[in-house]
């Protein structure tokens, strides 16, 4: 895998990125030469064509990327998948029609478009199906054997089988706990710790992903060390953890390394800058959406007796509270009997212009004055009431610790796992959050607002 905004990337997703990104430059350039009476060259070398063809290009990895066909490239259905990308290429006549709106120079001639386009849904349809059965297997897959079953080792294993774009293949493992033979997450356990070099001679490991159970067993130093000299990349399964799932592993983290580790803690860099520019995006970020706010004021008003925000009590920035302002989504008084209690799914005490506010995230813009206030940032993650925090720092490890930083409008957990209200979910965005807070950059915000307009535009993750 590959690092980009501080987030892991399976290669085999930037490869397939780049080849489309060829494959539709090679059908519109194509379709140029097929329907132009002109000399295509000349079209496209002076008068712009090639710019006009990136513009539809863009549009179209867009809409691939707006319907997750980036995030999961499995082929499940041929015909969803045709549906698909259809979709994608009919997003970009949408933007063909307002880029003629502003200007009618910088569209495609009408038959390039029309030719190009049929090309490129047989042709990215026919390549992704050979892709999704051919390269996905074999590109840049890595070996890896697990030593040890522990808990964090079934997990990667899980995900690894269920995702197979990340680029692993999983050999087996290596644990003395199980019967050589015996079946976990869809491979097989090799042998006993003793049989380790052997097993790594006959299985040859491009990594080794070291987990181990309990102290009972023994590790195999002067083994590892000798691998690791060989050119066996040797990983502790915390780390790969990381890299697999793209969250810091609650279950095996001890106190010690919170406390002597140098990267677990936020970059009080990349805490300054956030600071400075989170306020003026959410300057810009009002102004845009005014129009917006001024809707959901009235309907808010019309529909529903009572303010139009809603003030709430949270914790942010080193445990501080602070009021968080949000367009009132429920009925007046809809706690006055139940206390502080989680938002459910179909939850009665919504209104109905409540339930659209909070499908397409409307709910959360007041939070922007939040921002311009100093309380919040636009990415951070999200702040919790107080009565909430109190229980969850009481049964939750570490849960204090997303407090270093302060809280946010979106989040790294947000965009990655639905909404929750168990405690399961809670230690699961509580894993997203401490990764979030080791890698907090601006890159990392730039690339979470970009997946939250998605998320918004999807009206996923809302409750």
């Amino acid at each position: 895998m590959i690092r980009l905004f501080r987030v892991f990337v399976p290669t085999s997703i930037l490869v397939l990125l780049l080849s489309e990104f060829i494959l539709l430059s090679f059908c519109y350039i194509l379709a140029s030469y097929m329907t132009l009476d002109v000399d295509p060259s000349v079209f496209l070398m002076y008068d712009g064509g090639f710019g006009r063809i990136v513009i539809i290009i863009f549009s179209i990895l867009f809409g691939l990327h707006f319907l997750d066909l980036y995030t999961d490239i499995r082929t499940v259905s041929n015909i969803a998948l045709v549906l698909e990308i259809g979709q994608a290429i009919g997003f970009a006549f949408l933007v063909e029609a307002f880029v003629a709106y502003l200007n009618a120079e910088w569209i495609l001639p009408r038959r390039v478009m029309i030719t190009g386009s049929a090309i490129a849904l047989v042709a990215v349809s026919g390549w992704r199906i050979i892709y999704g059965l051919v390269f996905l297997k074999a590109f840049g897959a890595q070996r890896v054997l697990f030593l040890g079953t522990n808990p964090v080792v079934r997990d990667i294993s899980e995900r690894v089988a269920g995702r197979p774009e990340l680029g692993y293949v999983n050999l087996g493992y290596v644990d003395d706990g199980y019967a050589p033979g015996e079946i976990l997450n869809g491979a097989k356990v090799l042998g006993p710790v003793s049989a380790l070099r052997g097993i790594v001679a006959a299985a040859r490991p491009d990594r080794i992903v070291v987990g181990m159970t309990e102290r009972r067993d023994r590790m195999p130093v002067q083994d590892l060390l000798d691998f690791r000299f060989s050119g066996i990349h040797i990983e502790d399964a915390g780390l790969a953890y990381e890299a697999a799932c793209g969250r810091i592993c609650t279950k095996e983290l001890r106190p010690a390394q919170l406390i002597f580790s140098g990267e677990m803690g936020p970059r009080h860099s990349a805490v300054v800058w956030q600071s400075i520019y989170s306020p003026a995006l959410a300057l810009i970020g009002t102004l845009v959406a005014l129009p917006f706010m001024l809707l959901a004021a009235a309907a808010i008003k019309l529909t529903s007796r009572g303010p139009v925000l809603y003030r709430q009590q949270r914790v942010g920035l080193n445990g501080a509270p602070f009021t968080l302002f949000k367009f009132r989504s429920m009925y007046l008084d809809a706690e006055a009997k139940t206390g502080a209690v989680w938002a459910s799914k179909d939850d009665p005490r919504i209104t109905p212009v409540g339930r659209w506010l909070r499908k397409l995230r409307i709910d959360e813009l007041p939070q922007l004055w939040n921002v311009l206030r100093g309380e919040m940032s636009i990415v951070g993650p999200r702040p919790e009431r107080p009565e909430f925090v109190r229980v969850l720092a009481e049964k939750i490890p570490y849960y204090r610790q997303r407090h270093c930083v302060r809280p946010g409008i979106t989040g790294w957990a947000q965009i990655n796992h639905k909404y929750g209200d168990t405690i399961e979910d809670t230690i699961t965005k509580l894993e997203y959050d401490l990764y979030y807070i080791k890698h907090i950059s601006a890159s990392l915000d730039l690339y979470i607002i970009f997946h939250t307009l998605k998320t918004m535009l999807r009206s996923r993750g809302a409750q």
